[in-house]
């Protein structure tokens, strides 16, 4: 007999009887915690099924927060996917990387830290302008295990938006990279930096990058960048970017900025382009890669920019969860 007809029997609800309340509450909540613990289960064999996004960053110990703040925007914008996150760096201590590492691990990611050899780069011209760590994102095929394949490169001064698995299924048509240029209001800059490199392309950026690592490892010729350095060191502006146009610039498929590599400090420029749709709104729904490009950064005091506080954001929500240092 249900129970509500034996409480009818001697006049009594089962709302008068709060320890059936307590019981029955404590039920619901049993259930709905198992179809939690079902879902998170699901979610979790779903993330198996599809490959993981390798991330490559190169920075050195300075950059760590800034990293972290990054590795939590991925995090949080990427539900479901899982990481395989690369750092290429010349000497940071193990002590220095553990707060990644245990960031990584409680995300459920892996986190492959590589001290790259110095020896690696004896015949490379380095200066003090010019430091070996220029390198190391154009010889990722060279310098990361040969099990991987492609590779998403993101500077470290950056907050992923929208989740990344767009960008990392493009289909590359044969190129080595995917990158994208920041062209601003005018052909201007394009202009100049063509006529400053000698190239017919548009100058792009390279903190973006989209890697054919299988591609690189036989196309990239690392006596190529160092004998370029050599011959034009004087003539270069930003180094590792100026590498990447004049000598592959050719060989990149271009991507829309406002998507892949938003310049945050031109959110007046993206909006007036495109007649007021790219607007506050517009760039949290769609911007999947917002860069704070430039050297006004959003952790540093005075900062003028729109989405500062957006980033400022994110490094509280890294110290919350992960007890990350100050960003």
């Amino acid at each position: 007999m249900p129970c509500s007809s034996v409480a009818a029997g001697f006049g009594i609800t089962l709302r008068q009887r709060p320890e059936n309340d307590r019981h029955c509450r404590a039920v619901q909540a049993k259930r709905r915690a198992g179809r939690y613990a079902l879902a998170i289960q699901i979610m979790e064999s779903e993330a198996h099924i599809v490959d993981a996004i390798s991330i490559l960053v190169s920075l050195d110990q300075a950059y760590l927060p800034q990293l972290q703040v990054l590795l939590t925007s991925i995090f949080c914008n990427n539900p479901g996917e899982r990481f395989n996150v690369y750092l290429l760096h010349s000497g940071i201590s193990d002590q220095d990387l553990a707060p990644v590492a245990e960031q990584c691990r409680r995300m459920q990611d892996s986190f492959c830290p590589i001290r790259v050899q110095e020896d690696l780069f004896a015949g490379a011209p380095t200066t003090r302008q010019y430091p070996r760590e220029m390198y190391y994102r154009l010889l990722a095929g060279q310098l990361l295990p040969g099990e991987v394949k492609r590779v998403i490169y993101l500077d470290p001064d950056i907050l992923v938006l929208n989740p990344l698995r767009p960008l990392w299924e493009l289909e590359l048509g044969g190129n080595l990279f995917a990158a994208a240029a920041h062209t601003g209001k005018t052909e201007l800059a394009n202009n100049v930096n063509r006529l400053r490199l000698g190239t017919r392309h548009d100058y792009y950026n390279s903190g973006v990058l989209l890697m054919d690592l299988e591609a690189c490892r036989a196309r990239v010729v690392p006596e190529i960048l160092f004998c370029y350095v050599r011959e034009h060191g004087k003539e270069m502006l930003l180094p590792d970017q100026d590498l990447l146009n004049v000598l592959y610039g050719e060989e990149i498929l271009p991507l829309q900025d406002v998507v892949w590599n938003y310049d945050a400090r031109n959110y007046n420029t993206y909006r007036m382009a495109s007649s007021g749709l790219c607007d506050m709104d517009w760039v949290m729904r769609h911007t999947a890669v917002l860069h704070f490009c430039g050297k006004a950064k959003p952790w540093k005091p005075g900062y003028l920019y729109r989405f500062g506080v957006l980033y400022l954001h994110y490094a509280q929500i890294t110290r919350r969860l992960f007890s990350a240092r100050e960003a």
